[in-house]
């Protein structure tokens, strides 16, 4: 799947305007946010300023305040980006014509893991974490942002075991989550066992597919039998 993440990468920045931006505008937004990314995958959440970021586009402070009043703004934009280009990747992979849930969801499990193998995707959300430890707003947003993501998976656990209820759905893709994202310090770009993602990738797509078929409620509330 090297490939897919220049093809499919979700953090890719929309052509298109946003909601609310004027087009005669759209160009320095949309530099503004390129810059923005680049502060933050490359300097950190540290150097997430509004003058650090007009520095990096060629801008005077003054201009970037003009549309972004507040970092916690440049925030939201770039995460409903992702969102929106993710729905993007989803609607030309996971969602065409043809496929189980099964394989839906194993197409997310592969999507998700190749692209926390690349450097963007890594460090971006990081140090959107770290700026989420301090900022309630930014931490507003990323768990909107995970929301989604639990629900896109939660839409497929639910096809394949019909017997759980909706909170342990949501309880399975909440793993199903959390277990790749918990990757990414072990063995996400640069990290110390990124050689292993091939290998973690392969069995996680049969792993967790194989959980969300086969868990039962008893099980999810700790209440299968042991020897």
């Amino acid at each position: 799947m090297a490939s897919a993440r220049s093809e499919h990468s979700v953090t890719e920045m929309p052509s298109a305007p946003r909601p609310g931006t004027y087009v005669r505008g759209a160009e320095t937004v949309d530099a503004i946010i390129k810059a923005a990314l680049r502060v933050l995958i490359d300097e950190g959440a540290g150097a997430f300023t509004i003058r650090r970021i007009a520095a990096e586009c060629g801008m005077k402070v003054g201009n970037v305040s003009y549309h972004f009043p507040k970092k916690e703004l440049l925030i939201q934009t770039l995460l409903d980006d992702i969102i929106g280009n993710y729905d993007k990747v989803l609607a030309r992979t996971v969602r065409q014509p043809g496929l189980d849930a099964a394989e839906r969801l194993r197409l997310i499990v592969v999507l998700c893991l190749d692209d926390i193998g690349g450097k963007r995707t890594t460090r971006l959300f990081t140090e959107l974490w770290a700026l989420a430890n301090h900022n309630e707003f930014v931490a507003d947003r990323v768990r909107l942002f995970y929301s989604s993501v639990h629900n896109t998976i939660a839409e497929y656990v639910a096809e394949l075991n019909p017997a759980l209820s909706l909170d342990e759905v949501r309880s399975v893709a909440i793993y199903i989550s959390a277990s790749m994202e918990g990757a990414t310090p072990f063995l996400g770009y640069e990290k110390p066992w990124a050689h292993h993602m091939r290998a973690f990738t392969a069995i996680a797509a049969h792993a967790l597919v194989q959980l969300a078929q086969t868990i039962t409620s008893r099980e999810i509330a700790g209440l299968a039998d042991r020897p």
